[in-house]
């Protein structure tokens, strides 16, 4: 069902959602079935996040094409559709929610990513290389899960995550997923 993790943010937080994001007519028309009357910000890299009304929670996961071990492997990297990621990141610093929820593939643990302090790797005496981490042998390339945990941060949220498989709640298949709930650090 299209708007699954907005149903479940629904319930968990007793919220109400107030508009969504969606450009293609299929998932357009069932959002429209499950939440008549519920505005449709329509193509998420065209939105004007200061003309949006603030909201508590912003939930949603970008494309896992990219991500997924059944796709392109690409990651979460300039010009890929997981990398949506930065239209949802523009979202929060704008809109400062209490909470965000994003969701996504398993591949999200392992599928390379880039962060914005690689479009200046040239002047960047931190890191050896686009999309790595750490130094030597211990070195690791940037994952999309650390991407998304990463700006979090840098935005003020905490962040939790966990991978559950469907088949823990009770489905019949064992689809697996990773939740981040990330949630506002209070400023003095």
């Amino acid at each position: 069902m299209n708007g699954g993790l907005s149903l479940a943010v629904e319930q968990t937080f007793q919220a109400q959602l107030a508009w969504y994001s969606e450009f293609d007519e299929a998932p357009s028309k069932a959002m429209e079935h499950h939440w008549p009357g519920v505005p449709n910000l329509g193509d998420i890299t065209k939105i004007d996040w200061s003309q949006v009304p603030p909201v508590d929670i912003i939930d949603g996961g970008s494309p896992c094409q990219d991500l997924s071990a059944a796709g392109r492997r690409a990651g979460m990297t300039e010009g890929t559709r997981s990398n949506l990621w930065v239209n949802m990141r523009e979202a929060i610093a704008q809109l400062q929610p209490k909470y965000v929820v994003w969701e996504n593939v398993r591949g999200a643990y392992s599928a390379t990513a880039t962060s914005e302090e690689d479009k200046h790797a040239a002047d960047c005496w931190m890191e050896q290389c686009q999309g790595c981490v750490g130094d030597g042998p211990s070195r690791r390339n940037l994952t999309a899960l650390g991407r998304v945990l990463g700006d979090l941060h840098d935005l003020g949220y905490d962040c939790q995550w966990r991978g559950v498989r469907a088949a823990d709640i009770g489905a019949p298949h064992g689809r697996f997923r990773v939740f981040v709930l990330a949630t506002r650090r209070e400023t003095a």
